[in-house]
Parts: C-alpha cells; sequence; structure tokens
C-alpha cells in the first residue's frame, strides 16, 4: 500500500510540476505585458489612447470642451472620466460610453479593492465645494468625508487608505478605510494630483515562482527518501 501511494504521489507531481511552471510563466509573461496610456485632454474634448511607442489614437471624442479631467480604470478594464460639467462616464475597452453618475462635478478619481470608485465632489457653490464621495459598482452613492477645501487627487495605497490632495488648504490627508482622517503633509503651495509608484509585480511573481518550485523539489526528495 505504501508503494503504490508513494507511485500515485510521484506521478501526480510530475504533472503538476509541469502545470505550474506553464501557470508561473503565463502570469510572469502577462504582468510584463506593455501598457496604453491614456489621457484626458480638456482643450479638445477628447481622450487620447498612447502606445509604448508614443503612436497615439483617440479612444473617445466629443466630449464637453474643458470638460475631461480624472481618469481611474476598475478591475473589469472599463474606464471611468470625471467631469467639470458634473459627470462621471463609464467606458467599455471597445469605447461605448454611458453615464455613471451625474450631479458630481468630481475632478480625481480612485478604485479601492472591492471595486467602489471615490470622487472628489465639488457641487453647489465655492463655499459648499469639498467632499468624497463613494459609489458601488452598481451606482449607488453615499458620503465618505466633508468639509474639506477644494479637494482634488485621489489615490489608495496598498494597504487600502485613501489619500487626498487638498488644494486649498495646502494639506495631503489619509483616510483609513472606515473614514478615520489625519493629516499626512502640510504647508504644501497648492497640492493636486497624487500617484503611488506600483509595486513590481514582474519581480514578486518571480519569488513566488521560485518558492513553488523549491517546495515542491523538497516535497519530491522527501518522497523518495521515505523508507
Amino acid at each position: 500500500m505504501k508503494t503504490k501511494c508513494k507511485s500515485i504521489i510521484r506521478a501526480a507531481y510530475h504533472s503538476f510540476s509541469g502545470t505550474v511552471c506553464v501557470v508561473v510563466v503565463l502570469l510572469i509573461a502577462s504582468s510584463v505585458q506593455a501598457q496604453n496610456l491614456f489621457e484626458a485632454d480638456t482643450g479638445s474634448g477628447k481622450i487620447y489612447e498612447f502606445t509604448p511607442g508614443g503612436v497615439r489614437s483617440t479612444f473617445a471624442s466629443g466630449l464637453n470642451v474643458n470638460g475631461p479631467v480624472g481618469l481611474a480604470f476598475n478591475s473589469a478594464g472599463d474606464l471611468f472620466q470625471s467631469d467639470e460639467f458634473g459627470n462621471i462616464y463609464e467606458y467599455t475597452p471597445g469605447g461605448a460610453q454611458s453615464t455613471f453618475a451625474s450631479g458630481v462635478y468630481p475632478v480625481g478619481l480612485a478604485f479601492n479593492s472591492a471595486g467602489d470608485l471615490f470622487a472628489v465632489s465639488n457641487r453647489g457653490s465655492i463655499v459648499e465645494r469639498g467632499s468624497i464621495v463613494e459609489f458601488t459598482p452598481g451606482g449607488a452613492e453615499s458620503t465618505f468625508a466633508s468639509g474639506l477645501s477644494n479637494p482634488v487627487g485621489l489615490a489608495f495605497n496598498s494597504a487600502g487608505d485613501l489619500f487626498e490632495a487638498d488644494l486649498g488648504s495646502g494639506n495631503i490627508y489619509e483616510y483609513t478605510p472606515g473614514g478615520v482622517r489625519s493629516t499626512f503633509a502640510s504647508g504644501l503651495d497648492e497640492p493636486e494630483f497624487l500617484a503611488f509608484q506600483p509595486v513590481p509585480e514582474p519581480s514578486a511573481l518571480g519569488l513566488l515562482a521560485a518558492g513553488t518550485a523549491a517546495l515542491l523539489v523538497r516535497r519530491r526528495y522527501a518522497i523518495h527518501t521515505t523508507p
């Protein structure tokens, strides 16, 4: 019985180890794919798409001149665009446009890991401006933070905290997922847009592949040496 079990495990190891190699190679290859750059062009009312080599094409046109501002992709690959005339538009990868929200007067956009969209909202008079609203994937809106002074840029870090560039106060605020605010930086001239340096995924996947391979080799060695 012991010999039969060891033979089955060895056979499973051989087939599984081959699968692991293929999957790891595919993951690494997909993670280092060239990415196109998208740009909201306020002067022309267009969204341009650039290849890594700098070749430009028009992804969307016919938008309000001086309208398109912030851009953000969700995990499904749909592009969301904020509009200073009060709207948030959603675009499929093929460029089909729909209105996701209206009456928001947003600038910065950012998605959290759960797929909720966060947008700064400057609706109302200049005195009333200053909140961050949260939208579920289905479009339900709630207020995440208020009482800000002309918020502009938003960005999430890898821990899920939201950072907001507050133009009017010269501060950068940090919010926990529960909405607790603290001042991350102050005394800035005109903070507007934020971006976090991404984690180098190919390196992480390479380490994962090495660790998986080493684990399988150790298991195989243990199988052959077990009396």
